[in-house]
C-alpha cells in the first residue's frame, strides 16, 4: 500500500466528490485491527466511507475490478452505462480509458481482490489476515447484489462469508476481532459509525458467522433509517 497515495485519494474523494461528515467518531477504534462493514449505495458507499474514515484502509473489491483484462467490461456494465447513462459504443471506449487508470490506482491504495470461486477465495482471506495481523483496517461491503434491495434502506441482505475473518483471525492470534458497522446516507451527506460487534469464540463457527452478519446488517440498516428520518424532518422544517 502506498500510504501517501492513499491520503491523496482520500482527500480527493472527500473534497471533490463526497464532501460529507463523519458521525459517531467516538465509536471508532484508537488502533487496529478492525473491520468496517458498510452499505454500498452504488458507487457512493465506497467513496464516502473511504473519504470519511481517518485510517489507511484496505478494502475488499470485486476481483474483476483489479484485473486489467476484465475491468473494462465490469466498469461498463456496472458503472458507465447504468450510472453515467452513456450508451455503446462510447461506453466501451470510456470504460477502457477509466480502467487504465483505476486498476493500478486501486491496487496501490489497498484494494484486496474478492474472488468468486471457492478455490480462489482463500487468497482474499489470506491477504486480509495479513493486513489485520499488522494492526490494519479493512473496509467491506457485504451486500448480496443478487438479492433485491429493501425500498426503505436501499440495502440488499448481507452475505455472511466475510464473518469468517473473525474465526480465522482468532485461530491465528487468539484475539477477538471487532467489526464496526457504517451507514452511508446520501441525502444528509453523512457516514455514521456504530459500536463494534466482536467475534465470540465460544459460539459454533457457523452460528457465529450468522450472528455477526445479522447484527451488523441490523445496525447498518437502523443507522441508515435514523439518518433518513432526520433528513425528512429537516426537509420538512426547511420547506
Amino acid at each position: 500500500m502506498n500510504k501517501i497515495l492513499c491520503r491523496i485519494a482520500a482527500w480527493c474523494a472527500q473534497e471533490l466528490i463526497w464532501g460529507g461528515e463523519l458521525l459517531g467518531s467516538e465509536n471508532l477504534p484508537a488502533q487496529g485491527p478492525a473491520v468496517f462493514v458498510c452499505n454500498h449505495l452504488g458507487a457512493l458507499g465506497p467513496i464516502a466511507a473511504y473519504a470519511s474514515l481517518p485510517f489507511d484502509l484496505h478494502f475488499w473489491i470485486h476481483a474483476d475490478m483489479l484485473d486489467p483484462q476484465q475491468a473494462p467490461d465490469y466498469l461498463r456494465l456496472d458503472f458507465v452505462e447504468p450510472q453515467l447513462h452513456i450508451p455503446p459504443p462510447l461506453s466501451h471506449r470510456l470504460a477502457a480509458a477509466i480502467s487504465r487508470i483505476h486498476v493500478p490506482l486501486l491496487r496501490a491504495i489497498g484494494g484486496i481482490p474478492v474472488y468468486q470461486s471457492a478455490e480462489q477465495i482463500s487468497k482474499t482471506f489470506d491477504l486480509s489476515l495479513e493486513v489485520l495481523e499488522q494492526g490494519g483496517f479493512l473496509l467491506i461491503f457485504p451486500e448480496d447484489a443478487a438479492q433485491p434491495a429493501d425500498e426503505h434502506s436501499r440495502m440488499s441482505p448481507f452475505k455472511k462469508g466475510f464473518a469468517r475473518l473473525g474465526e480465522l483471525y482468532y485461530e491465528r492470534t487468539r484475539q477477538r476481532l471487532p467489526f464496526y458497522p457504517l451507514a452511508v446516507h446520501a441525502a444528509s451527506l453523512s457516514v455514521q459509525a456504530g459500536k463494534p460487534v466482536y467475534f465470540n469464540p465460544l459460539n459454533p463457527p457457523a452460528m457465529e458467522r450468522v450472528r455477526i452478519k445479522n447484527a451488523l446488517e441490523h445496525f447498518v440498516r437502523q443507522m441508515y433509517l435514523q439518518a433518513e428520518e432526520k433528513a425528512m424532518v429537516h426537509a420538512h422544517l426547511a420547506s
